[in-house]
């Protein structure tokens, strides 16, 4: 059916980036706009084909495939697709053909580059690497809803001057917000007040808040930057500022509090943490780091830095847990090295996380030494830890257990065994293992082993292949019909597990580049340049890969410090509902990229061309 300009019209209306354009605008763009009518299985492009624009669906359905005809995405309504090639190079990197009678608008790539040049929600909506973000993490910079007190104490008028002091002491806080029924702020009565208005006077303790606060205060709303704050503090000479949004009280920010944000930093986490007497002092500064988590995200760093930091503070409580041991125990009667496996021996832990690690021993050691000596120093560690917030492993992969407590000769027999004969258990325990990195003790006993195994493992092609076969059973959470597939059931039904479905792909990926390519990075988004570099990974393919995987990492961590905020756990479960249309289309297509290059990797190819 051919459509009017006023039906596109209507039509972009509802449409992320297009719906933030005027509406002359959008008349103009829909006058531009070429219509396709394609029947039901019908192509609309191949791979390496010159695309003729960007498509957009008004009606029907389609489905994208990748290099090897596998189908990676069906889309409908409102869903784009061909932009990666028609920004890259101007050639298709999948194929697409209709399931249904299908509408495409087709934006001719003039009119697309025109848009992205002279419309912002166009060009940001279509920069998927996302590199625009602030940097700088600058207090001013931060929003308010970043380090606000989210739950404030609060009173009604009628409370006494006692019992508002009371409550103050009591939450040792330095202020009250006074609210009416509704939740509206009236006013707000701080220490100082009762310091000056009441004891100073010699008032009754029965005299009423509303007598002495201040009423009408002055507020923000959450979204006011650090800058406001600091500018209204200073000018009107105030510690205490309510923040207000639609009316109601939502928060509150005094002189302490930003005193508190600025002061948190990892050098200072782990500085404080190399001075704890036990794994109770540790426990007390790794409690801090969910605001820290907030602070760097709030300020703009990226995951890779995020997660750096957050790691540097496991790895120093490991360290001075290993110094403590030795205390108590005495020194050790071998030379030994600590090792953190997964997410810390990758550098990428967030706001939750639990504990990988082992120990390698010096040939010398005795069995004696290994069960005695070397038991007890793993139990007192991994206590330790897991006293300071990093759990025990579910699957038990630990120091503690003994299985993981050997001497060198013993963990090279391991990894021969794993190339040599690569079962399911095999695979499982390789995928740990390569991520191995030392923590404290004689690094030379991991040197070597590591470049002999990457060596060995790579000329394995049955071991090879065996490794690309686990390391796609986790596959990005896809669906046919929506774009985005939730967990179905349980506790976490309707939510997207940003961790096993998310980044998890990603790192796996990563893993078997530099199985490949024998490269001793462990951490994620390194094994994914130096792929690149060694030609692994094309240009086109490695950066489709590393925007992808920033953004799921992004948005991961944006989920756990917005829990933070909210006075809630960080965990891996994200509600698409929570994200924007804007926010839900990048996830997809980054999530798409992952799946194109698990298919290409299952197939041998290991690229996108």
């Amino acid at each position: 059916m051919p459509l009017s300009s006023a039906q596109t019209v209507q039509f972009l209306k509802s449409v992320h980036p297009y719906d933030a354009l005027t509406e002359a605008e959008q008349t103009a763009l829909a006058n531009q706009i070429v219509v396709w009518e394609r029947v039901a299985d019908t192509s609309i492009y191949k791979l390496g084909d010159e695309l003729p624009g960007l498509f957009l669906i008004y009606q029907g359905a389609v489905e994208i495939s990748d290099a090897n005809d596998a189908m990676i995405s069906r889309l409908g309504i409102r869903n784009s697709f061909g932009e990666r090639g028609l920004l890259l190079d101007g050639q298709a990197v999948t194929s697409a053909h209709t399931t249904e009678d299908t509408i495409l608008l087709v934006f001719p790539p003039a009119l697309l580059s025109g848009l992205i040049a002279s419309h912002k929600p166009v060009a940001r909506f279509f920069d998927r690497s996302q590199k625009s973000r602030p940097r700088e993490n600058d207090l001013t910079a931060i929003p308010i809803e970043s380090f606000m007190a989210s739950n404030p104490l609060t009173c009604v008028a009628q409370t006494t001057v006692q019992e508002a002091a009371q409550k103050m002491r009591d939450a040792r806080v330095s202020s009250l917000c006074v609210i009416d029924g509704t939740g509206k702020l009236n006013g707000i009565i701080t220490v100082r007040d009762l310091t000056f208005k009441i004891l100073a006077n010699a008032q009754p303790l029965e005299t009423p808040v509303e007598a002495v606060m201040t009423a009408n205060p002055i507020t923000l709303g959450p979204h006011a930057i650090g800058s406001d704050l600091l500018h209204l503090m200073m000018e009107r000479r105030i510690g205490h500022v309510p923040i207000v949004e639609a009316g109601r009280l939502v928060g509150m920010v005094t002189q302490t509090d930003l005193t508190r944000f600025q002061a948190i930093s990892s050098a200072e986490l782990v500085s404080q943490v190399a001075e704890a007497k036990n794994a109770e002092e540790i426990a007390k500064v790794t409690a801090r780091i969910p605001n820290l988590l907030v602070q760097l995200v709030a300020g703009g760093s990226r995951h890779e830095i995020v997660t750096r930091l957050i790691t540097d503070i496991a790895d120093a409580s490991t360290r001075r847990l290993l110094a403590l041991a030795e205390q108590k125990l005495g020194p050790a009667p071998v030379p030994y090295l600590w090792l953190a496996c997964g997410s810390q021996g990758r550098r990428e832990q967030t706001g939750v996380s639990d504990q990988d690690n082992c120990l390698f021993l010096d040939e010398n050691v005795t069995e004696e030494q290994r069960l005695g000596y070397f038991a007890e120093l793993a139990q007192f560690v991994c206590d330790g830890l897991n006293t300071a917030g990093y759990v025990y492993c579910p699957g038990d992969m630990m120091a503690t257990n003994p299985r993981w407590c050997q001497p060198l000769s013993v963990w090279k027999s391991y990894f021969e065994g794993w190339i040599a004969k690569p079962d399911p258990q095999a695979q499982m325990l390789s995928s740990v293992m390569f991520d191995l990195r030392p923590i404290g003790g004689e690094v030379s006993l991991f040197e070597n082993l590591q470049l002999q195994t990457l060596e060995a493992s790579s000329k394995n092609s049955i071991f090879v292949a065996h490794m690309i076969s686990n390391s796609l059973k986790h596959a990005p959470p896809l669906s046919l019909l929506r774009g985005l597939a939730t967990i179905r059931s349980g506790e976490h039904k309707n939510t997207l597990d940003m961790k096993h479905n998310g980044v998890v792909p990603v790192v796996d990926l990563a893993r078997i580049y530099a199985l490949q390519g024998q490269i001793g990075e462990v951490n994620t988004r390194a094994r994914l340049e130096e792929a690149r570099e060694a030609g692994q990974l094309s240009k086109s393919g490695a950066g489709d890969l590393l925007d992808a995987y920033d953004l799921i990492a992004e948005t991961r961590i944006q989920h756990q410090a917005d829990l933070v905020k909210q006075g809630a756990q960080p965990d891996n479960f994200l509600q698409p509902s929570s994200l924007s249309d804007f926010e839900r289309a990048h996830v997809r297509d980054a999530f798409v990229v992952v799946k194109t290059m698990q298919s290409a990797v299952g197939h041998g190819r290991g690229m996108l061309s």
